[in-house]
């Protein structure tokens, strides 16, 4: 049966507090009932967790902010820029072979979607609009934006976040898709009455035209918590020039690119300092941020699998989830599919870097053609 796409809007603020009738809390704490699914998924919260962040135990804070944000190649003036320039694009056409181009990869692309739905899942920051100096003004172009509207309407589409869910639909601000903010612990999608009791942490509500929605947040019980941290953090990196903290709800971000580089150390140990009280609290780098978020067995990857669930779309021969991203986080998400052997990772950047994606896009704009291709495939199908 064909999956209809013309969605209706997801609620995107909270509902209020409702009776314990209303809460789909499943015995056996298990977010999902397909036994396939069930298998290392259930949310734990360790109680201890010693050190901070575990991808940078083995180096310094400031290693690990250096390695997870590089500096553009500066292309001086004079006889060994165009040397320089060529260097670049040789070692970018090399990475390319093993992660070719999702646009000269189309019809390829097309070929396996034949007889298939194809569920789309979007970042936003750095695929969908450039990333830019102040994180409040990432807005799409109008061009991005029909494109995204466009391709909505040919298939299922969530847009999954490390911004809190209201942020990212203040910027996108279409009602026909899906949105997951908080690296996916805050997501709001359809709900399936036949698997509603089987979902951990769940809470109906309506949208505006009166259809029931699911509001899933595995980390709920951590929001007192970022609260009380993210308070900490604007307190103590007031003083630094440049540095600016984000509440995205369930974590807390912390941007330190418009933060001169001699300060970095100084935003470690601030952020450090805090988080020596919180230990079920870690932090993760993205591109020139940091991000505290809570201890929980809970993803971008977790994400796409609870909206394929959602959806109906889970354990089918038929479906292929394509995910596009541009950040360490998406990985999470590019390794589900690979280890589903289903779908494909399409990893946004212009530089070369390690990935579980299967295709690449060099930036938003050739995302957004990407998006027009599907759409023009799509019509053509019918």
């Amino acid at each position: 049966m064909e999956l209809k796409s013309n969605h209706t809007a997801p609620v995107l603020t909270d509902p209020a507090p409702i009776s314990k009738s209303r809460l789909c809390i499943h015995p056996s704490l298990l977010p999902f009932s397909s036994p396939a699914f069930r298998s290392g998924m259930l949310v734990t919260i360790p109680r201890k967790k010693t050190g901070i962040l575990d991808d940078v135990r083995s180096s310094s804070w400031l290693d690990a902010m250096k390695s997870s944000s590089p500096p553009h190649k500066k292309i001086t003036k004079g006889s060994n820029a165009e040397l320089a320039s060529s260097d670049t694009d040789a070692e970018y056409r090399t990475w390319m072979l093993k992660f070719p181009s999702a646009l000269t990869s189309f019809e390829q692309i097309t070929n396996c979607a034949k007889g298939k739905r194809i569920a789309l899942f979007l970042d936003y920051d750095g695929t969908l609009s450039p990333i830019v100096d102040n994180p409040d003004c990432a807005i799409m172009s109008e061009d991005m934006h029909t494109a995204v509207s466009n391709v909505a309407k040919c298939f299922p589409t969530a847009i999954i976040s490390g911004r809190s869910r209201d942020k990212v639909y203040e910027f996108v601000g279409l009602k026909e898709l899906y949105y997951a903010g908080s690296h996916g612990m805050d997501i709001m999608g359809p709900v399936r009455q036949s698997d509603f009791d089987d979902h951990l942490s769940c809470i109906t509500s309506t949208d505006q035209q009166g259809k029931e929605l699911n509001l899933f947040q595995p980390a709920s019980e951590f929001l007192p918590m970022i609260d009380e941290v993210f308070r900490s953090l604007v307190e103590s990196v007031s003083e630094i020039k440049g540095a600016k903290v984000e509440n995205n709800k369930f974590c807390v971000s912390v941007h330190y690119r418009n933060v001169d580089e001699k300060s970095w150390t100084t935003i470690a140990q601030c952020v450090g300092n805090i988080l020596k009280d919180y230990p079920r609290l870690r932090l993760t780098h993205g591109r020139k941020v940091l991000e505290v978020r809570p201890v929980i067995n809970w993803d971008k990857g977790k994400a796409v699998e609870f909206l394929l669930e959602s959806l109906g779309l889970s354990n089918c021969d038929d479906v292929l989830p394509i995910y596009v991203g541009d950040d360490k986080t998406d990985e999470d998400a590019f390794k589900v599919l690979r280890e589903r052997n289903q779908g494909y990772g399409i990893l946004v950047s212009s530089v070369p870097k390690e990935s579980n994606a299967f295709y690449s896009l060099r930036d938003p704009s050739e995302v957004m053609e990407f998006l027009k291709l599907l759409v023009i495939w799509k019509s053509s199908a019918l």
